[in-house]
């Protein structure tokens, strides 16, 4: 072949090249602006002293939905999201002799100062477990380990509850000082929580194999002696996020908590999931939380449609209408069993429900870190 034709013919391969490169190019994706307005919402809500209100001028603080905004502002990853999560972080650092004095554990609510409503704090397992999943989430986005000092108080406590007679944590201490209850959501809390996997672990699972889940519907039980309340949301979310190899079978029983709702922010019809089979009020923050499972089980149709509905009551904050965020329910109802929810709770947006929204838009796991334990697979009941 002549010189002349072969330069021919490679000029036509790179051209043709050049040219499929062009129609297969994909186009950069559209900003995402409700995601944005809600993103900058959360992080206008931060205070001078890295705490996070639940709403605009609410003057409540809970630790656990500073915990979720950790998360989200660790998840984006870049240096004003990091930073962002440092000072909640630094907050709880610097504080942490809260932390260590007896009978330890972070209180679960306070003011914006940070003081704990009514002086003394009540101290829950489930919110003090998810700062410390922030904690990890934050190491693992960040690659350092900042926090290890909190993060290795936190888990001492943590341990700290496990009753030696049956491996089940208490929940905490309630404001008198007197231990809380037994709750299945703490201790899927803290399993996650709680990186490896040891005799703690081994013991949380013989605990709820024995008492908390059911073999049949592939579900955990929050409360087993009362058939209208047995099963809780954010068990069958929570509860699949948790664990390795959990059965999508603990996801479609969610479909129990379906309802539809108006909401009250805007009129509009929303579809998503109760508290519990009341199915009084679609619970927004819930909501995101099972699209979260879905997300991770590979179940992306079922997480759009949800993640269309959320967008429903995405809604303007008073105090600037650049920002947005969701309230954290449709409408007046019940929270998990027969207590009221609060006024405000369909009207005034929701750090708690527009975190999870975020977190569900990213296709963020805030459990997929604490999911890689080396379970024996003689320990895993719901395989079976």
């Amino acid at each position: 072949m002549n010189k002349k034709l072969l330069a021919i013919i490679m000029l036509f391969i790179v051209l043709l090249s050049a040219g499929c490169a062009h129609f297969t190019k994909k186009k950069a994706a559209a900003p995402d602006k409700d995601a944005d307005r809600v993103y900058a919402w959360i992080s206008n809500l931060q205070l001078e002293n890295g705490l996070l209100e639940s709403c605009d001028g609410s003057n409540f603080v809970s630790l656990y939905e500073n915990a979720m905004a950790a998360i989200v502002f660790s998840a984006r990853g870049d240096a004003y999201g990091l930073r962002k999560a440092e000072k909640v972080l630094d907050y709880f650092d610097r504080n942490i002799g809260e932390l260590k004095t007896s009978p330890g554990g972070f209180g679960q609510f306070r003011d914006r100062t940070g003081t704990p409503l009514n002086g003394i704090p009540h101290r829950w397992l489930g919110d003090n477990a998810w700062l410390l999943i922030a904690v990890n989430n934050y190491h693992a986005a960040a690659k350092n380990n900042r926090y290890s000092k909190l993060s290795s108080a936190l888990e001492k406590w943590i341990r700290s509850l496990q009753d030696e007679k049956d491996g089940g944590l208490w929940g905490g201490y309630d404001q008198s000082g007197k231990q809380i209850l037994k709750s299945t959501e703490g201790m899927v809390d803290a399993f996650n929580a709680v990186k490896g996997y040891d005799r703690f672990h081994s013991r949380i699972l013989a605990y709820l194999k024995a008492g908390s889940w059911d073999p049949e519907k592939k579900a955990f039980l929050a409360w087993k002696e009362h058939e209208k309340y047995k099963y809780a949301l954010d068990l069958h979310s929570w509860g699949y996020c948790a664990f390795p190899g959990m059965p999508i079978k603990t996801l479609d029983q969610a479909a129990m908590f379906i309802t539809t709702k108006a909401a009250s922010i805007n009129g509009l019809d929303v579809t998503g999931f109760c508290f519990d089979l009341d199915h009084d009020s679609v619970w927004l923050e819930g909501t995101g939380e099972m699209i979260v499972a879905y997300r991770s089980a590979g179940e992306d149709y079922t997480a759009d449609f949800y993640i269309r509905e959320m967008e429903k009551v995405i809604s303007p904050s008073a105090k600037d209408p650049a920002l947005a965020g969701l309230p954290y329910a449709t409408n007046p109802g019940t929270h998990y069993g027969e207590g009221k929810l609060w006024d405000g709770v369909d009207k005034n947006l929701s750090l708690a429900s527009s975190a999870w929204y975020l977190m569900a838009k990213m296709r963020y796991d805030p459990m997929r870190i604490g999911r890689k334990k080396g379970i024996p697979k003689k320990d895993m009941f719901w395989e079976r």
